[in-house]
Formats: C-alpha cells, structure tokens, sequence
C-alpha cells in the first residue's frame, strides 16, 4: 500500500485546500446542533440527525415511507445499546492498540447493521463500511477517522474490520507525529490547538486527516501528495 508524507506543511496545504467545500461545514454544524455536539443513540432524533448528515455526506440511505419499518432507526438503536458505552472517549493519538481491536469488530457489526428497505425486493440493505466509517467519526468526531472507498482501496486494499482498525492506527501515527512537530501534547488540548493553528479551530483533528485522504485519494487518485 503506498505511504503518504505527513507534516504540518502537507496537513496545512489540504486543510486550505479542502476550505472551498463550505456545504461541508454546514452540514457539519446542523448535525452538532442537532445533537448539541454530544451524540446519543439512544435518542430517536439524534438518530435522525446522524440519518440526515450521512445522506447529505453521500451515503444515499434510503428513509422509509409513511408506515413502512425503519430499519437503520431500529438498527442503530440496537447497536448502539451494546456499543454507546464501549466507545473510546480519548484523541486519535491517544488510542490503544487495544482501542483498536475493539474498534475492528464495532465496525464490523456497525457495517452489517440493517440500514433501509429495497423496494423492489423488500430486503434490508446493511450500513456497509463507508457509512459506518462515517458514522463512527459522527459519534467520536475527536477519535476517529472516517474513509471513503478509494481511500480504504488506496491505503489498505479492503474495508473490513482489520482494514479500519489499521486506518485509525494510521490516524493515530500521523496525529502523534503533527503533535510532536507542533511541540503539543497527544490529549484534546493539543489537538485544539493544532487544529486553531492551522486556521481551522472548530475542525477536529481525525476529519482534517480524512480531508487530506479525500483530496490526495479520491480527488487526485493518489498522483499528488
């Protein structure tokens, strides 16, 4: 898989690259206002929330019509009562190897979470793992990294569960070192203070890494750093 350079130098570039897309950041606040920035699941409208934001992130999930069943409400809602509490509450740098593997197996049972309705066939279509990659960086937005296919394709060849836990292992060696170049620590306020000093104060740390994956992966397929 190719390796791609990381500095503050590089992080800056794609950050004030990545600024032109403000529908980005909207969507990103009516989700946080939404949820009042802490995220539930076991509150329908936070559900709804996270439902809306995917799908104005390119997740395409079907809602369900008046009277049908709603199975990414019902799905998440189920996961969530065994996942909500297992969740890391750390930075990106800061992650365990044992963050990580239980991270693996959440995503996995997160991306076969029933998720809409096919109305031709009537079968439940699953998350799958862009959408729960995404929804995990929307529940743990200072933790963990989101993907998409060609970033996953690009740096791990796959998407299952072992794929994603070396995407945040990733996450976690690039934050740590921008942190380090940066003289700040591996905790949330070194994390703020990054991402103030690279004119992007309200922009988590995890997300600006996925910007830099999304331009470098999906925008530019990997020909620029």
């Amino acid at each position: 898989m190719p390796e791609l350079p990381m500095n503050q130098a590089v992080l800056s570039a794609a950050v004030t690259r990545f600024a032109q897309f403000t529908r980005v950041d909207e969507i990103w606040d009516d989700y946080l206002a939404a949820t009042g920035a802490r995220p539930d699941l076991s509150r329908p409208a936070h559900r709804t929330a996270l439902h809306r934001w995917l799908n104005l992130a390119g997740c395409r999930i079907r809602y369900p019509k008046p009277g049908e069943p709603d199975p990414f409400d019902t799905g998440l809602a189920a996961w969530w009562g065994t996942w909500g509490t297992a969740l890391p509450q750390c930075t990106l740098a800061q992650l365990t190897d044992d963050d990580l593997d239980l991270l693996g197996t959440g995503f996995a049972e997160l991306a076969a979470t029933p998720a809409a309705l096919s109305p031709a066939t009537g079968r439940a279509r699953t998350l799958g793992p862009t959408a729960a990659a995404k929804a995990l960086h929307a529940l743990r937005p200072q933790t963990l990294m989101p993907w998409d296919e060609a970033i996953a394709a690009h740096l791990h060849g796959a998407r299952d569960h072992t794929a994603y836990a070396a995407h945040q292992r990733l996450g976690r060696t690039w934050a740590s070192r921008l942190l380090q170049e940066a003289g700040l620590g591996p905790d949330l306020d070194g994390a703020l203070k990054l991402a103030a000093g690279l004119g992007r104060p309200a922009r988590p740390l995890p997300k600006m890494l996925d910007d830099y994956c999304y331009l470098a992966l999906t925008v530019d397929g990997g020909s620029t750093p």
